[in-house]
Order: structure tokens, then C-alpha cells, then sequence
């Protein structure tokens, strides 16, 4: 499995079309967080320092998007990129059973292969991290405090196992189809659904099952419902987890009755009380990235290759 990993991970980090989408990428998000850092710097007095560098993940400043939302929204082309070709490719080569009939198991080969894209994929939300807390020392002037450390820790390991869902999703299409093009549409058209469809969905849902809302409790309800249906996408599970996670002062999903905010401090919450709302959320997107891939696995160990 050693010898597979280091191999497609070489493979990854020279591709072509994963340098340019890695580019574009990092010169996207470092954009939008320069154009967050001069606002920041314009408004010193009414942001408090302890939170700078969150902001510079979630704030979108002058500009269209934040970092964070930019991320959750492309960042499945990352995985989707590293995993579509992954087995399909080999196919097409006629180079899987050529690589099987050397001493490589099955296993090590998927395995290797997961890792190395998995592997990938945690480089790139790390040098984005990187890249983030040394342009915010150069344009704020000071360092991140150790919470907003860990909080930004947090964020690079839910990043990673959101893109690792698209990768699994990804390398499962190459196994069932095993053509590249079909795969790739196949794993794009998913991404699509449940990135923009879902929403659509969702309002239409939660109008038939609350078709009457005039009061805050039934505006309230149709709210509830309609972040369940959402949460079916990983893309509204991340979403509300960096919501929660990068914003120490939320404290709920969604819409919230006046009646429920009544005697609650206007007070930051702690790491722990922040992760233990978004545990859930995050359990599901590890699932669903377990999920997957086993699927893959046990396909693949059954799958019958032949020599072209």
C-alpha cells in the first residue's frame, strides 16, 4: 500500500488539470481574504482582536464571497478531480490488471489510493490554513490566539472530511461506471443537486407540510423543516458547521423564536460548547465518507478484472 500511496500522490501533485484548480483556488481565497483584511484593518474599533482571524475566514468584505463559503462551494471539484479517473482510468489504460498481477493486493491498491487522494486533499486545506494566519499577521499585525487556532484547526479537519465525501462519492462512480467521462458527469451532476437543488426542494417541501405560516411558531416550524430536508447535502452540513465553529457568538440553526433567546448572555461560547452542537453534523459527514468508500471497497474486492 506504501508504494501505491507515494505513487499517487506523486501523480496528484503533477497533474495538470489538479494544479490548475489548486491555482485557482488559492489565488481565489487569498483575494478574498486580503480584500477581508483591509476591511478589518478600516474597522478596528468596532471588531474585537480575538476574533480577526475568524472573520477572515467568514466575513466576505468588499467582495462576493467569504473564504469559507468559497471553499464549501468548490472545494468538491477538488475531490471530485482527484477521485473520478482513479479506478476508471485503469481501465481504460488496460493497466489494472497489469498493476494486480504484481505482489499488490486489492485492498492496498484502493487503500493507497484513498489515502494519497485523502492525503492531497489535507495539503491543500493546510497550506490554504497556512496561508490564511501568516497573510492576516502581515496585514492585521498580530498573531491568532490559541482558541482561534484551534477553531481554525477544527475548520482544516471538517474541510477535510467534506472533501474526502466528494473523493469517496467520486472513486465510487469510477468503480460502477468504469468510464471516466461517465463518471465524472455522474459525480458533477451530484455535486450540482445537492449543492443548489436541494434547497429548491426543501422551500417547496416545507410549504406543503406547513402550508399556513403567518404565525413565528409556523414560520418557525417551516424553518425546522426546512434545515432537515437541507441537511440531507453535505454541502448545508458543512456549511453549518463553519457557521457554529468559526463564529464563537451563534448559537443555533437557523431561525430562532424571540421566546428562545429570552435570558441567554450575549456572550461568546467556548470550544466545547460550540463543537458539541456541530457533533452531530460532523459524525454525519464522517459517515457518509465511511460510507462510501466501503461501498468502493467491497466492489472493487469483488469485481471481476481481466486482462485486455
Amino acid at each position: 500500500m506504501t508504494v501505491v500511496f507515494w505513487k499517487e500522490l506523486a501523480d496528484h501533485f503533477s497533474s495538470r488539470r489538479f494544479m490548475i484548480l489548486l491555482i485557482i483556488i488559492i489565488l481565489s481565497g487569498l483575494w478574498a481574504t486580503y480584500a477581508t483584511g483591509q476591511a478589518i484593518r478600516q474597522n478596528t474599533d468596532t471588531i474585537p482582536p480575538q476574533y480577526a482571524f475568524l472573520l477572515l475566514l467568514t466575513s466576505s468584505g468588499e467582495t462576493l464571497f467569504s473564504l469559507a463559503t468559497f471553499l464549501g462551494f468548490f472545494g468538491p471539484l477538488v475531490g471530485i478531480t482527484l477521485g473520478f479517473d482513479s479506478i476508471s482510468g485503469e481501465y481504460a489504460r488496460g493497466t489494472l490488471s497489469r498493476v494486480l498481477s504484481q505482489p499488490i493486493y486489492r485492498d492496498s491498491l484502493i487503500n493507497g489510493k484513498f489515502l494519497a487522494g485523502l492525503t492531497t486533499v489535507a495539503v491543500l486545506w493546510g497550506s490554504i490554513l497556512l496561508l490564511v494566519i501568516g497573510l492576516g499577521i502581515t496585514l492585521l499585525g498580530f498573531a491568532p490566539n490559541g482558541e482561534e487556532i484551534w477553531r481554525m484547526l477544527i475548520f482544516t479537519t471538517v474541510g477535510i472530511f467534506y472533501v474526502g465525501f466528494w473523493l469517496a462519492l467520486a472513486m465510487l462512480f469510477s468503480l460502477v461506471f468504469q468510464k471516466t467521462v461517465t463518471a465524472a458527469l455522474a459525480s458533477i451532476a451530484v455535486w450540482l443537486f445537492l449543492t443548489l437543488f436541494v434547497s429548491v426542494f426543501s422551500s417547496a417541501i416545507s410549504g406543503m407540510i406547513v402550508p399556513d405560516a403567518t404565525t413565528p411558531e409556523a414560520i418557525a416550524r417551516r424553518s425546522d423543516v426546512e434545515n432537515v430536508i437541507d441537511r440531507i447535502s453535505p454541502s448545508t452540513l458543512f456549511s453549518e458547521s463553519v457557521g457554529i465553529l468559526l463564529n464563537p457568538a451563534a448559537r443555533v440553526f437557523g431561525m430562532a423564536l424571540q421566546s428562545q433567546a429570552e435570558g441567554i448572555l450575549p456572550t461568546p461560547l467556548a470550544l466545547g460548547q460550540s463543537l458539541n452542537l456541530i457533533w452531530p453534523h460532523l459524525t454525519t459527514m464522517f459517515a457518509l465518507v465511511a460510507v462510501c468508500f466501503g461501498i468502493s471497497y467491497i466492489i472493487f474486492m469483488r469485481a471481476e478484472i481481466r486482462a485486455s
